[in-house]
């Protein structure tokens, strides 16, 4: 009898846990049993097991064999474990030496052929297992994606033969070089191809300092998507934290081949209005990643906010808070990470024109409350700014780009200082703080009290609203290279709340 231990890792949402895969060769009748609460996909890695160790050269093993995928309450689903229980048979039949397979952990599926074929997931696989300070072999096709996780010692390999070779001292493997991010940061649109929307822009630049949520009012148009999708290029640049996360989500989602090269860009997520609730927040039997959650450092922008069921819009309400998404399911629970930036844009009513002097609006009172009644109160509470975008005049238009006021760049470069004080103040953003954090960092003086209260009771707007007023406030004196809010900024912050107005006119 022999036993042999071989180690890989699982996938439960963006995490990788351990799994010790457990060879047990005795004599019997010549069978292969797998444990472990297996999946079908599993159960038959029985099939390509054997035969890619038979045309790999070796002989398989005529004995009773007992495979344990512990932990035996885990399921276990793929093809990732292919490799690692093709070694572990090996080990257990003294055709591979084990004294180097505890200092190692073995992902990948494998062809008939032998052949190791790559898998989805593997970058949460690459960082688990440089905290568990191993080895891990891999596929050739994912060495790319998982050269990401920086300080990382990690191997690719071809086929079975390959790894059974190098494990015997006979061969070596490549070992992966880590990818320098300068290489993955692209270009984004320019701020500067915005014709005039002064306080659009501005709105913008407030956005993007202190990570806040934001909403565009205006008639068809104005530049609403345009002005959104100028964001990205003057947000901070991704943490390698920040990079490694939303990398990780990608990694496991069905857009596993189109993120590698901008995996230090900020994600735009912009979903169609027929988008369902599960769509956003993600789901399934098997549950997989939204775009909540895809946008994870980065912004989630919703075009033609009241179009979309007002059932899928509150799904939003709780990943907004907490920066998470929890997936619960009768087989398993997981939690992907959903820190986001909301920016979405809507009509001020159905035709588009309420309020605007050049033009007539058709709806009626009932219609224009229907439509700006379809985003629920406790949604907008935390939209931090609500923006008006009018419509621009032909002069405005044909202005040269050259005459236009500043780029990208140069906004970005106001943004970032704005994001160092906040991060030396209080290691998060201005949109992130706490209640107790707002008690702290967002003082106002007697007088600026009473301005704020006797507005708030103007507006009749909730308390959730008056923090986020005072965020607003403290990013705009951040911007203003200001220690202390004063009255300007509370006005400011103030003239953001849109919606409110619109709804009492």
């Amino acid at each position: 009898m022999s036993l042999a231990i071989v180690h890989t890792r699982a996938q439960v949402g963006i995490q990788a846990p351990l799994v010790t895969v457990e060879v047990h060769l005795s004599n019997g009748l010549p069978t292969m049993n797998i444990v472990g609460l297996p999946e079908a996909a599993v159960k038959e890695s029985k099939d390509r097991v054997r035969s890619a160790i038979m045309n790999s050269g070796f002989e398989f093993p005529a004995k009773k064999i007992t495979i344990n995928l512990a932990p035996a309450d885990l399921p276990k689903e793929g093809g990732r474990y292919d490799l690692a229980i093709a070694i572990g048979i090996l080990a257990a039949d003294d055709k591979v030496t084990e004294t180097l397979l505890d200092q190692h952990e073995f992902i990948g599926e494998l062809a008939l052929s032998g052949e190791v074929r790559p898998i989805r997931g593997v970058l949460s696989a690459a960082i688990q297992t440089q905290y568990a300070d191993k080895i891990l072999i891999l596929p050739v096709d994912n060495a790319e994606e998982a050269s990401l996780c920086q300080g990382a010692v990690q191997k690719s390999a071809r086929s079975l033969l390959e790894v059974c070779a190098y494990l015997g001292g006979q061969a070596c493997l490549d070992e992966l070089e880590n990818l320098e991010p300068e290489e993955y940061i692209t270009d984004h649109a320019d701020i500067v191809e915005v014709r005039g929307q002064a306080q659009a822009k501005r709105a913008l630049e407030i956005t993007a300092a202190g990570k806040h949520n934001l909403l565009f009012i205006g008639p068809p148009g104005t530049g609403k998507t345009m002005l959104a999708s100028r964001l990205p290029g003057i947000l901070p640049p991704m943490s390698e934290q920040e990079a490694l996360e939303s990398a990780a989500i990608y990694s496991i989602s069905q857009h596993h081949s189109t993120w590698l090269k901008n995996w230090k860009q900020r994600p735009f997520r912009n979903p169609h209005h027929t988008a369902s609730g599960i769509s956003l927040v993600g789901g399934g039997g098997k549950p997989r990643p939204g775009e909540i959650s895809l946008a994870h450092g980065g912004i989630l922008f919703l075009d033609e906010l009241p179009e979309f069921s007002r059932k899928v819009l509150d799904v939003l309400r709780e990943p907004l808070e907490s920066g998470e998404i929890c997936i619960a399911r009768a087989s398993q629970q997981v939690t992907y990470p959903a820190r986001f930036q909301l920016v979405a844009a809507m009509n001020p009513c159905p035709c588009g024109y309420y309020g605007d002097a050049s033009a007539k609006c058709t709806c009626t009172e009932d219609q224009i409350k229907r439509y700006q009644g379809q985003t629920s109160g406790p949604l907008l509470d935390r939209i931090d700014l609500q923006v008006e975008v009018p419509p621009i005049s032909i002069l405005e238009l044909q202005q040269p780009i050259k005459n236009q006021q500043e780029d990208s760049a140069t906004v970005q470069a106001r943004v970032l200082k704005a994001w160092n004080k906040q991060t030396q103040r209080q290691r998060c953003s201005n949109g992130q703080l706490s209640n107790a954090q707002v008690e702290a960092h967002c003082g106002l003086s007697d007088e600026d009290e009473n301005l704020l209260r006797l507005a708030i009771e103007k507006l009749d707007l909730s308390a959730r609203a008056y923090h986020r007023v005072l965020k607003i406030s403290r990013t705009i004196a951040d911007l203003d290279s200001s220690e202390n809010i004063e009255t300007g900024h509370i006005m400011e912050a103030l003239s953001y709340r849109k919606l409110e107005r619109y709804r009492q006119s």
